[in-house]
């Protein structure tokens, strides 16, 4: 038996294989201190648990239409509206089961092979993943430190070509924690403009933000009917296990991925649609402790990453990850992160699961108490001095 071809060109998200790395050190005995995932540390709040719960008993256990309920499309659309300042009702709204599969639908419905997708690098490794498996070309737009974490505009519209399909942002980002000012939206809302291409706008982490401000390529004049939202509840509502997502788009778009959702998953869990409903109707204190407590998480680890001799780390604005230059370690970005994953007991990510130009970084989640945080630290810095650094 022989796989289809199109299997070869699927990518992964390393974060899970370096999750079983580290349980599979943690059988043995080791301690672990986990900064690998992306998942909040905290408990999906109880109210949202709670309406779940009473909607199972309701008889929310059936079939949904395939893009959702209505009266939580409905929801989502007057929370999209209101946030990004724009006008769009439940027909633009498709939801999910997560996040991903706005990504995978947005590039199976608009590109196929001999296209070209423009996406971040580093970036999420799913983008790159799944224009490789459409058979258009990946074309990555450079994220740069010194700029950051941001492109620049002329490197960006280098890229553009006749073939240009779709430009895939995300901000804030994952790996680098950084945002994408409105006037860096404006170049790119220019040239979509102009050469009538899509964008997928990855806003899962829109209200993780500390500094500065969080602003929707979608609210640029000209930009609603050219721009895919992906949002969620994963990040802001610590509901990473109850797969809940959805894509606000123009309606010709959505009636295909509506269709997309009919043939591969039917629709999403409706108990899950109702707890997201109640999610953005109720009390958002939740919200606001969280990002809270992530603003002082990451104020102690990048000040502390700082004294690491050959570690260079910007304060990121947005999202929960730190990503430390670590060429002054004089060690490749996988090498150091196996060595803290076996040597420290520390699981990091390598900047090159994150694409090409993620060499030289780390990613680090500080999606862990403050107290597992400055032991992994203290690990990190008494194992690098073992090795001879610092």
């Amino acid at each position: 038996m022989k796989l289809a071809s199109r299997m070869l060109r699927l990518g992964t998200e390393t974060a899970f294989e370096v999750l079983a790395k580290a349980k599979a050190l943690e059988a043995q005995g080791r301690k672990i201190i986990h900064l690998e995932i992306g998942e909040p540390d905290f408990d999906t709040p109880h109210h949202i648990i709670e309406a779940a719960y009473e909607a199972m008993k309701q008889g929310y256990t059936h079939y949904t239409p395939s893009a959702g309920i209505w009266e939580v499309r409905e929801t989502i659309a007057e929370y999209v509206s209101e946030t990004r300042g724009i006008d769009v009702g439940p027909e633009n709204v498709v939801i999910v089961p997560g996040g991903k599969p706005i990504i995978f639908f947005s590039i199976m419905a608009l590109c196929e092979e001999g296209d070209e997708a423009i996406y971040p690098n580093p970036g999420y490794p799913i983008y790159e993943s799944m224009i490789r498996f459409t058979g258009a070309k990946p074309v990555p737009m450079r994220l740069r430190m010194e700029n950051n974490f941001s492109f620049d505009p002329d490197e960006f519209r280098s890229l553009i070509t006749p073939r240009t399909k779709l430009i895939v942002i995300n901000s804030p980002a994952n790996p680098t924690g950084g945002i994408l000012s409105k006037k860096d939206l404006e170049i790119i809302a220019e040239v979509a403009i102009e050469r009538d291409i899509m964008v997928l706008s990855d806003e899962i982490y829109s209200r993780i933000v500390y500094e500065g401000e969080f602003y929707s390529i979608a609210s640029i004049p000209g930009m609603k009917d050219r721009t895919i939202i992906l949002d969620g509840f994963s990040k802001t509502y610590a509901m990473t296990g109850w797969r809940l997502g959805y894509g606000v788009m123009p309606t010709w778009l959505a009636e295909h991925v509506t269709r997309l959702m009919t043939n591969s998953n039917s629709c999403a869990a409706a108990f899950t649609q109702i707890a997201g409903m109640k999610a953005l109707k109720g009390p958002q204190d939740s919200v606001d402790r969280m990002v809270q407590a992530f603003r002082e998480r990451r104020d102690v680890i990048v000040e502390r990453l700082n004294k690491i001799p050959g570690f260079k780390c910007l304060k990121p604005a947005g999202a929960f990850y730190a990503f430390p230059n670590i060429e002054g370690t004089g060690m490749k970005s996988k090498e150091l992160a196996d060595f803290l994953l076996y040597e420290a007991g520390v699981a990091v990510l390598s900047g090159t699961s994150f694409g090409e130009y993620g060499e030289g970084f780390l990613r680090i989640s500080y999606a862990n108490s403050l107290e597992n945080i400055n032991e992994a630290l203290d690990r990190i810095e008494e194992a690098l001095k073992k090795r001879g650094i610092g």
